[in-house]
């Protein structure tokens, strides 16, 4: 009788919910942080992607999350009424900070800043990847990031940023604030088909911008090249879905080639990619945020080995960790799994710390040596 009441009370906050949503939400949307839909040429070559069908884009198996009324209460009475987990460190993250405007330019360097955000400095030249700085949600007081993983903002970032990867536009990889504050220093900012119409709301210069669609590679500069590759997501920002692509991206420099991976379940198109270019160095694979109801769009704790060997990965990783709750397993769960594969891979697993200068030792490719 309880639980039938409880379910009621779920039921009718829900339809609240949907009905405040109903109303607020043509107002809400118009707020730049939302980012724009595209449109125009933009839109016109997006419908003429392979991977953009019925209106929406998919993943490569038509793999899609579709959640129940029934699902959601039963999520939502587990969140509320279920047994808690320690989802939040107890104490304040320790997290380093380093000087990165004066990095030593003959080194390879790796720097986290926890979840999906870290910078890459390769002989001097910078990659930022999926800056997030500022807030991971539409508004600043959802979603907060762990105590003591805030020490850097976008004004720590190097002054010259030589290329910024956004792999899709969730509110976790591509935060407004921060792109809006590093912008301008950005030589080239490189995306998924779709995510510049966000991107162009936000100021960016049109001639720096290159959206890609998967299978798609450019040249970044000589010996330079970057590979839009497939993940198995979704993307969507306020009450749009699937109207921009997500991806993964293969780096491919003089000093190492390396593969940025995207949130996403695990697929086939792991082992594709691993055959397609045998030569990655250094895999930075995503490792939290995961849950059962989930596993088809983000990889599982028991999936990361198998992933780490479809790649062929000299050296791997893990990200999406230490720095949000967004899924119900422990906090510290992802740095367990890190110490798993380390027992597996021994010294292929790289466990870094939060802020840290990490050198990187990466062999480079005999076809991009340099001369």
């Amino acid at each position: 009788m309880i639980i039938g009441s409880i379910t009621i009370l779920l039921l009718a906050i829900l339809i609240a919910t949907a009905v405040i949503v109903a109303i607020f939400a043509p107002i809400v949307v118009y707020l730049p942080r939302f980012g724009k839909s595209p449109a125009g040429a933009r839109l016109d070559r997006i419908r003429q992607s392979p991977h953009f069908r019925n209106g929406k884009f998919c993943n490569l198996d038509d793999t899609d999350v579709k959640i129940s009324v029934k699902m959601f209460i039963r999520a939502i009475r587990k969140m509320v009424f279920g047994k808690k987990k320690a989802l939040v460190p107890p104490e304040p993250m320790h997290m380093e900070k380093r000087d990165l405007k004066n990095l030593d330019k003959t080194r390879d360097y790796y720097v986290w800043f926890g979840h999906s955000s870290y910078l890459l400095s390769l002989h001097g030249t910078t990659i930022l990847v999926d800056p997030t700085f500022c807030t991971a949600s539409p508004f600043s007081f959802i979603n907060k990031a762990f105590k003591g993983t805030d020490l850097y903002q976008p004004e720590d970032m190097p002054d010259v940023i030589d290329y910024l990867i956004i792999t899709h536009d969730h509110y976790d990889h591509l935060d407004h604030q921060t792109f809006k504050r590093l912008k301008d220093r950005a030589r080239r900012v490189v995306c998924p088909l779709g995510v510049g119409s966000h991107l162009e709301r936000w100021g960016v210069d049109l001639t720096k911008l290159t959206e890609m669609d998967w299978y798609e590679s450019c040249s970044l500069q000589e010996n330079w090249d970057v590979f839009c590759l497939p993940s198995q997501h979704f993307s969507g920002r306020a009450l749009r879905r699937n109207n921009t692509l997500w991806a993964s991206f293969l780096i491919k420099t003089p000093f190492g080639n390396i593969f940025a991976g995207c949130d996403g379940g695990y697929g086939p198109h792991f082992k594709e990619i691993g055959a397609q270019h045998p030569d990655i160095d250094l895999a930075i694979l995503e490792n939290g945020q995961y849950n059962i109801q989930w596993k088809a769009i983000h990889t599982m704790p028991s999936q990361l080995e198998a992933e780490i060997c479809d790649l062929l990965a000299a050296q791997v990783i893990t990200i999406h960790h230490s720095k949000y709750a967004l899924a119900r397993h422990a906090w510290d769960e992802p740095l367990t799994n890190e110490i798993k594969l380390k027992k597996i891979f021994g010294q292929r697993i790289h466990i870094v710390a939060l802020g840290e200068l990490e050198e990187l030792h990466l062999k480079p490719q005999k076809d991009n040596l340099l001369p």
